[in-house]
């Protein structure tokens, strides 16, 4: 599958921002919440993605067409946690997601994070095949429940090995 990932320059932050707005409509589904009164939904960390170097922020194109975007934080612990993870609606379902995660995973080995609500039942089908498919080793999962978390969760922590030379 032709997938690609290319890191957002500044320049492009109007395109993920609005890309941000599609990805948080469709978790308002399951996390409940609405719009502002503007009509869109807040993210905080949008413009951390652009003046944080432990932030990364990618584009996710296939056929040469934008399909969604990722967003990933190296953690304290040196562990990369996938923040967000969008690819659009008209796009799913082709393995164009799971393709993507794996070029996400493979950029950068070492140990990896993410987190889905229970209540996201594409994210609790999708993310543990994807990841059983690129982790070296056992994955850890860990339900995560309030107050802990917000809402009920399933985070999953593994590790990817390095390209072999």
């Amino acid at each position: 599958m032709d997938v690609e990932l290319s890191p957002v320059a500044e320049q492009h932050k109007s395109v993920l921002a609005n890309l941000l707005q599609f990805h948080l409509h469709d978790l308002s589904e399951h996390r409940g919440g609405g719009p502002s009164p503007h009509a869109t939904f807040d993210y905080p960390y949008l413009d951390h993605y652009f003046t944080e170097e432990a932030r990364e922020a990618f584009f996710i194109a296939s056929a040469g067409r934008l399909a969604g975007f990722a967003l990933t934080r190296l953690l304290d612990d040196r562990v990369r946690h996938v923040a967000e993870f969008f690819i659009l609606r008209g796009r799913r379902r082709h393995g164009l997601g799971r393709a993507a995660a794996h070029l996400l995973f493979r950029r950068r080995p070492g140990t990896w994070e993410l987190a889905f609500d229970h209540a996201n039942r594409p994210a609790a089908r999708f993310w543990p095949g994807a990841v059983d498919a690129v982790a070296a080793g056992p994955v850890t999962v860990v339900e995560r429940y309030p107050p802990e978390t917000a809402v009920p969760g399933t985070l999953l922590r593994f590790d990817v090995p390095a390209p072999q030379t």
